[in-house]
């Protein structure tokens, strides 16, 4: 299974393509020799041109596609030069930038969250009055199949449009998009996962899927809207409008980028639930791989700045201009404390009905992920995946009407805060209770859940529920629609919670204590917590969302409870779909086996290196040869005195000059001369392509000239769509000049011995923020290099420490 042809992956594209647009990241060993190349040790398949019926996929792969950001800053005379020259007042500008891009990221944020939800707000009301009206009539003359008909009918349209726009324009928008984010900001470049159109598309889509009656959320998609908003403003351009207001022109760049990101995550979450501090946490917790302190209040300021926004407009468009105590797209309502305090005899139930939510959550997970596999094998052509789209959206709206019409559970309709009531079969003046669970968009039936009096539901028509809803939900996420998963487990959770908040009082023969609301929220707590593995930042946002800090410490038990017994079985949600596309995330630790490995037998050989005066040719036919598609090169200079030639065997952790060692497979085939050379620095592809494409360079005969000078910003005009190589022409004679790197290479790139353990070397590499670690031997000479890869292929299995497979995707 290690050799896989193809997969559908987050970029949904047949091509390889990065964010140029352009083949050629196929190959991303940055320091190997490509798929067969002597020294990678693995032989990998071609991609078939046609689309095969069936895609082979295994879990235990690790995907060639994804390549890495560059967190680590060049310090190269360039930059070096630029900082010297920026004084204090310079500094404070730019700090004082900082806040007005966070600002600007928590408004645009908050504004789109008032879109969403004022469009979903008039078109799922326009449908639900439709469908309503339509019941209505069709319930005294008979021939509600027509009724039926019209509803699915309605939900399937607009759910293929919503799946038509992600399939065939931006996959990358389908889903909720918070595992692409977490791996954005892990180091981890997602083809257009912060694209303009990549928003547009998002947003359209949610619309759609909400109104479409799937058992989605609208809350989930606001973490990957802020953080695309994010990162468009903070770069003060469109690239997708070929617009540059010449603005943020200092924050072009990865590391940068990366922050204002965390920002629009921590904001999204804030427009969603009304929740600043458990935007701040979220982004903490689930998202930020790399954090410091001032980071923390810019976050906090750009999510204070979004709820604020949200409020302001919703607040005027429902009519109440100075009312601010709506801040989110959802708000669970204030629980009144007089009923539903808790004693210290309900905490071994709360710690219950944390292991019940941990264990519906690691089965919600286990079914998913083997559904997932399933798409992934079988349904990876765009028709087929608006057909699967538009199937669950017709069978979601006929379980619901095939569960109100044999419902027999009616309730008055006096003091009910039902939004769209259905008689159907009811008396006069009552109206059926699984309408109100089925005919409203999901946030507002866990409203009701948590809030509705006592007596307001039918444990039969609970139970019924919580059983179909699970498995929609399970169904529906992972489809090619633009949807969140939080809702809908909040709504799971909310109902068995409510039910098993009715079973207590029965049997407790109505104590107060015993309301169902409050286990409705204590429920809704456990399966969101047993399904995306949250706690710190959960807890703070159902506290916030429910604006009662006195269900701070039992949520945090049902949460902590759910997580450890949820961790027994199975990952996270999001963890797991990270790993089903093989995308090469680092934990926050190396595997705890792994100290017996050291850096000589993790490293990539052979290394390309380039020295510090090259011809223009070698440069343009290393970046050019598509089968070492290399993206960090050492840059070496030859000392006379150390130079030596010897041959260099390159097979399985086998990288040395002389004959061949016992152990190690040298073959006559996989062995070259080898020139001694000290490392110098190290310089990227990018920025080779961006000195080539201004022609940076002298004739050979004239080495005494100065080469044309270039500056930062020129490198940064170019970021982060670099040209490729094939778009730069370079004529005959322009590949006899030669070209001095030492202004643009960086020229203290961090090495390490070849003898460093694993664990050591996955802490530099991770802490830092790393692309490229040079492994050097003793006196300074390169034999190998560390990537992304070479780390994320070593990972903790059920059997030990395991080695993954790199498959060609």
């Amino acid at each position: 299974m290690a050799n896989v042809a193809k997969k559908v992956s987050w970029s949904g594209r047949d091509r390889d393509d990065d964010e140029d647009g352009r083949a050629g990241e196929t190959t991303p060993l940055l320091n190997g020799s490509g798929p067969g190349a002597a020294g990678s040790g693995r032989q990998e398949t071609e991609v078939p041109r046609q689309r095969p019926n069936e895609i082979p996929h295994n879990e235990k792969l690790l995907s060639l596609k994804y390549e890495s950001l560059d967190y680590d800053n060049s310090e190269n005379q360039l930059f070096l030069e630029e900082e010297r020259r920026i004084n204090h007042a310079a500094f404070r500008t730019v700090e004082i930038k900082r806040w007005v891009i966070c600002a600007m990221i928590g408004i645009l944020t908050g504004l789109v969250a008032c879109f969403i939800d004022i469009v979903v707000e008039n078109l799922a009301g326009l449908k639900y009055r439709v469908v309503k009206d339509n019941i209505d009539k069709f319930t005294t003359k008979g021939g509600l199949s027509f009724s039926l008909l019209l509803w699915a009918t309605l939900n399937a349209s607009v759910v293929m449009v919503g799946s038509l726009i992600v399939a065939f324009i931006e996959p990358v928008a389908a889903g909720s998009g918070i595992p692409q984010i977490k791996c954005y900001l892990n180091g981890v470049k997602i083809p257009h996962v912060v694209r303009l159109k990549t928003l547009v598309i998002k947003v359209c889509g949610v619309i759609l899927s909400v109104v479409g009656g799937l058992a989605v959320g609208k809350e989930g998609p606001m973490i990957h809207s802020g953080s695309v908003i994010a990162a468009g403003i903070s770069q003060g351009r469109s690239t997708s409008l070929k617009r540059d207001f010449k603005i943020f022109e200092y924050f072009r760049r990865d590391t940068e980028k990366r922050d204002f990101v965390s920002a629009g995550a921590a904001a999204g979450v804030s427009a969603a639930f009304g929740a600043p501090v458990g935007g701040v946490l979220f982004s903490l917790e689930e998202g930020a791989s790399f954090w410091n302190q001032f980071l923390t209040w810019r976050i906090f300021f750009a999510s204070m700045i979004s709820t604020f926004t949200l409020n302001s407009v919703l607040s005027v468009y429902h009519g109440n201009a100075w009312d601010l105590s709506s801040p989110g797209l959802i708000n669970f309502g204030r629980f009144d404390n007089e009923k539903m305090g808790y004693t210290i005899q309900e905490i071994p139930i709360f710690i219950f009905m944390g292991v019940v939510g941990g264990i519906l959550g690691a089965l919600f997970n286990a079914l998913n992920y083997w559904l997932t596999m399933f798409r992934i094998r079988y349904i990876h052509r765009p028709c087929l995946q608006v057909v699967e789209a538009m199937l669950v959206a017709a069978v979601t709206a006929t379980v619901g009407f095939v569960m109100i019409y044999c419902s027999r559970d009616c309730q008055p309709i006096q003091g009910s805060s039902v939004a769209y009531p259905l008689q159907l079969f009811c008396a006069d003046g009552e109206y059926n209770s699984m309408a109100t669970a089925f005919f409203n968009t999901p946030e507002k039936s866990v409203v009701n859940l948590f809030h509705d009096p006592p007596g307001s539901y039918n444990p039969m028509t609970l139970g019924m529920f919580t059983l179909m809803y699970f498995f929609l939900a399970c169904w529906t996420y992972g489809l090619t629609v633009s949807a969140g998963v939080f809702i809908p487990s909040l709504l799971i959770g909310a109902a068995w919670g409510r039910l098993f908040g009715i079973s207590l009082s029965y049997l407790t023969k109505g104590s107060i204590w015993a309301d169902p609301g409050k286990y409705a929220l204590m429920g809704a707590a456990a399966q969101l917590g047993g399904i995306v593995r949250m706690t710190l930042s959960l807890t703070v946002i159902m506290m916030e969302a429910t604006g009662n800090v006195t269900y701070g410490f039992p949520i945090m038990l049902v949460l902590m409870t759910a997580k450890i017994v949820g961790d027994y079985f199975v990952e996270g949600l999001y963890d797991m779909h990270i790993q089903l596309q093989s995308v090469p995330f680092l934990h926050w630790e190396a595997p705890v086996t792994s100290h017996s490995l050291t850096a000589r037998e993790v490293m990539s050989t052979p290394v390309t290196c380039l020295r510090r005066i090259e011809r223009v040719g070698t440069v343009v036919d290393i970046l050019s040869d598509t089968s070492s598609n290399h993206n960090g090169f050492p840059v070496v200079e030859s000392n006379p005195d150390t130079t030596q030639a010897g041959w260099v065997f390159l097979g399985r952790g086998c990288s040395w000059a002389g004959p061949p060692r016992a152990g190690c497979s040298g073959d006559p085939h996989t062995r070259r001369l080898l020139q001694v050379a000290g490392l110098r620095g190290l310089i990227l592809r990018s920025q080779l392509i961006v000195l080539l494409k201004h022609k940076v360079f002298v004739e050979r005969a004239n080495l005494s000239l100065v080469q044309r000078r270039l500056k930062l910003k020129d490198f940064r005009d170019a970021y982060p769509r670099f040209p490729p190589i094939q778009s730069i022409h370079v004529s005959q004679d322009e590949r006899e000049c030669m070209i001095d790197l030492s202004e643009f290479m960086n020229p203290s790139p961090y090495t390490v011995p070849q003898e460093a353990s694993l664990p050591r070397v996955f802490k530099l590499f991770r802490a830092l923020g790393l692309r490229h670690l040079v492994v050097v031997d003793n006196r300074n000479e390169v034999v190998g290099m560390v990537t992304r890869k070479d780390l994320a292929r070593y990972r903790l299995g059920k059997e030990g420490l395991e080695e993954l497979s790199l498959a060609q995707t």
